[in-house]
């Protein structure tokens, strides 16, 4: 695995404040809303970026924005020269450093073949149980205990018990999957039970009555010093929330792989670690999202339709801030695929209704759907160049967990467990906590 020497964890700290540092300093560039723009929003001070972008056809800005590196080297000459014209200095070769914290060269993921092996991974989508074997050739084998943490049916704890031979205990809430994941736990006869618990209910007997605290309460933390701890892609604040109980618990492992950063219950990111906590960072869910804005598995029509819609969504934009007349962005709810095949008169109609606004009974649509459009070009170059920090903040993030991993006597190390192409969340984490 691509992953960094655990012993030598001090850097976690020191890469933290770097790349800190850099975001910090380039705030208007990335922390931006690009649908509530109508010019380029630091084009003032940045007058060669802003005039390289518009010298990028669109049809090349998929291209573009899809691979990294790409996105990089066609931007930052001009990001220098402005830069040189401000009497600015900034690290931008944190841009180009590889996007986890060591360099080391990433290990091919073994094939994990068993007899019945081609069963046993029925009904899994095969790209999803590539990162899930990825994931387990890339963890230690320390023959402990294993909390499989939002297990859903439990595909991640089923490989473990099957290839490792060790009791794994799969928590997930919701119970349907529970039952799926124990009943084919009973039929390949393996060392995995479930527990149907609230991730976010666990420690505390916070509603409980006492009935229910007279029995094994599944809000009793399920994790125990003597233990491993994984979690493949657990989503915002659920992760958070097994760092946390595993810190308190003492478990002996964790192995996680950060997901949707942006799905937690405050309003703002809420920094783990001291060094993090130290940062003026103010990181709402809006640029939570930034990390997650890159991906390897749209095709052309997917993107065409997505172009489709957001084009929509602004054409609608400009005409609602003329009929209401306040020149403000009004966000709409989430859009049946459908709801695509039809015209953006019924569009626009359909979301008049969402948001009670009147529409005139001449209106032309097809003049502000050409509105929308312009304003897409604008809005995709915008989000272009937040693009160039979308991997340097989900360093920041991951670091921020190594750091407070460290602070509570972890040995850490992060890297790689699979290729970019099979997934950009591809992350792994890795804590150690020596024996007393």
């Amino acid at each position: 695995m691509n992953q960094t020497n655990p012993q030598n964890t001090s850097s976690h700290k020191e890469q933290f404040n770097q790349i800190n540092q850099l975001l910090e300093q380039s705030r208007p560039l990335w922390q931006v809303r690009a649908f509530e723009a109508n010019v380029l929003p630091w084009q003032a001070d940045f007058p060669y970026l802003a005039q390289r972008l518009w010298d990028i056809s669109d049809d090349d800005l998929d291209n573009l924005d899809a691979e990294q590196a790409r996105l990089v080297k066609a931007l930052l000459p001009a990001l220098n020269q402005d830069l040189h014209s401000l009497g600015l200095d900034w690290d931008l070769s944190l841009l180009t450093a590889t996007p986890v914290v060591s360099g080391a060269a990433l290990v091919q993921t073994p094939e994990m073949q068993f007899d019945g092996s081609a069963h046993f991974s029925a009904n899994i989508k095969g790209r999803k149980w590539t990162q899930i074997t990825a994931f387990v050739a890339n963890i230690p084998d320390l023959d402990l205990p294993v909390l499989e943490w939002c297990a859903g049916k439990g595909h991640l704890g089923r490989l473990i018990a099957k290839t490792r031979g060790v009791d794994v205990v799969s928590l997930e809430w919701q119970a349907k999957l529970c039952e799926e994941g124990q009943a084919f736990a009973q039929q390949w006869q393996l060392s995995q039970r479930f527990i149907c618990a609230d991730a976010f209910a666990i420690g505390t007997d916070a509603g409980l009555n006492e009935e229910e605290k007279s029995h094994h309460s599944a809000n009793e933390n399920p994790l125990t010093r003597q233990q491993q701890a994984v979690a493949l892609h657990a989503c915002g604040d659920l992760h958070v929330r097994l760092l946390k109980l595993a810190t308190e618990a003492g478990t002996r492992a964790l192995a996680i792989s950060p997901c949707c950063y942006h799905l937690i219950q405050a309003s703002h990111y809420q920094p783990l670690s001291t060094v993090a906590k130290q940062s003026t960072l103010k990181l709402s869910r809006h640029d939570l999202q930034l990390p997650l804005q890159q991906s390897v598995i749209a095709n052309a029509k997917q993107q065409a339709l997505r172009h489709q819609e957001i084009a929509w969504r602004l054409g609608f934009d400009a005409l609602q801030r003329q009929c209401r007349q306040i020149d403000e962005y009004l966000p709409l709810p989430s859009l049946k695929q459908s709801q695509l095949s039809g015209s953006f008169a019924d569009f626009c109609l359909w979301a008049a209704q969402q948001k009670s606004v009147l529409i005139p009974q001449h209106c032309d649509f097809a003049a502000w759907l050409e509105r929308g459009r312009q304003r897409q070009r604008l809005t995709r170059r915008i989000d272009l160049v937040a693009h160039l920090f979308r991997s340097l903040l989900e360093r920041w993030l991951i670091l921020d967990r190594c750091c407070f991993l460290q602070e509570h006597g972890y040995r850490v190390s992060v890297g790689e467990f699979c290729a970019n192409s099979v997934t950009p969340r591809n992350a792994l984490i890795l804590a150690l906590k020596s024996d007393d």
